[in-house]
């Protein structure tokens, strides 16, 4: 039995050729894409404008994706929601959702976990399942907004998988996510991280998009990148950097590099020295994290001493850093931890 054609993932276009296939009225796909993207509906049911047999045939025809919560932990802290969805095929995904003073950001998963291995990280920790769809990603963003009832205004591709390794579905979901008959989101609101797979950076660069690209760094010299990301056995320091400089190039925005610090590690006068030597070239700005524990590691979080010394020595140096607040971490805010407890629990 062949699959059905997702009827979210399609762009506009797509889907009027598909209705005119129907013999339909072609602004009927109009208005089933503003129920899908605008009014978010969860079922066919959902949109009372639409003729009965029109529904039917596209029931028939296209599968409708719509996530199921399993479970919402909320941060007693600081209000950061945190999110697992089941899929159709019974895989998990996580999402979370933050509430900042310039607005709601939400955090999505690109992948049913992850294949790139970087020790730090629980995603990776059970392996890599699949690909998400374009409309499997476009869905934790509705049913979160959903849920809240508050408007997502930024959208960061950084939960569970590496974005760029589901290069083509990261693309049409971006394009569903900043169309204007849908959230209509900015571009310009749209972060993608990736740890390094350089070809891809390139490809992404030449599309000329106005996103932010976020570039999972964490160490500053290839021996010590290797230890933590095996990626860094593929691509050294030097190509990534080149990529950096040719994506600032094609598109005029900046990078910003992620930088997970973890105590006696990479937290060193030495290490903010090395990374000062090698971003002093780019236009960038770095963002510091403060490790996030996982059990099933033992790495441990810089202090506040050692963050604030390692911030201090970036700007003396003209290099611009933030050190990232720690949203939920009462409730295993970090990338793939709540999934990875549900999945242990259900074992």
């Amino acid at each position: 039995m062949t699959e059905k054609p997702d009827i979210k993932s399609m762009e506009l276009s797509e889907l009027q050729l598909q209705i005119n296939e129907l013999s339909e009225k072609s602004y009927r796909a109009k208005q089933l894409y503003e129920w899908m993207h605008k009014k978010m509906a969860r079922d066919y049911g959902e949109m009372t404008n639409l003729p009965k047999t029109f529904i039917e045939k596209c029931r028939e025809r296209f599968s409708y994706t719509a996530l199921q919560i399993v479970k919402v932990q909320e941060s007693k802290i600081d209000g950061t929601k945190k999110f697992l969805f089941a899929l159709s095929d019974g895989n998990l995904v996580e999402s979370v959702w933050m509430r900042y003073k310039h607005g709601n950001s939400v955090c999505i998963s690109s992948q049913v976990g992850c294949k790139m291995g970087c020790a730090f990280c629980a995603s990776t920790l059970d392996g890599w399942e699949r690909n998400l769809l374009p409309s499997e990603m476009l869905d934790q963003i509705y049913a979160i907004t959903l849920f809240t009832g508050e408007r997502v205004s930024n959208v960061v591709v950084m939960g569970t998988g590496e974005p760029l390794d589901n290069y083509e579905n990261l693309l049409r979901f971006i394009t569903l996510l900043t169309d204007e008959n849908g959230l209509h989101i900015s571009q310009r609101n749209v972060t993608v991280s990736t740890c390094g797979l350089v070809p891809r950076m390139y490809r992404l660069a030449d599309e000329r998009l106005q996103i932010t690209l976020a570039l999972s760094l964490h160490a500053a010299t290839d021996e010590k990148r290797k230890k933590l990301m095996p990626v860094a056995q593929r691509y050294s320091l030097d190509e990534l950097m080149e990529a950096c400089a040719y994506y600032f190039e094609k598109t005029g925005r900046r990078i910003t590099f992620e930088y997970s610090l973890i105590s006696g590690v990479n937290d060193t006068k030495e290490d903010a020295k090395e990374l000062t030597a090698l971003l002093k070239p780019l236009n960038c700005h770095v963002n510091l994290i403060p490790v996030n524990p996982i059990k099933e590691r033992n790495f441990a979080q810089s202090d506040k001493t050692a963050v604030e010394a390692f911030k201090n020595m970036l700007e003396k140096n003209g290099i611009n850093g933030t050190i990232r607040r720690e949203m939920g971490r009462d409730i295993d805010g970090a990338c793939g931890q709540l999934r990875k407890s549900h999945m242990d629990k259900q074992s």
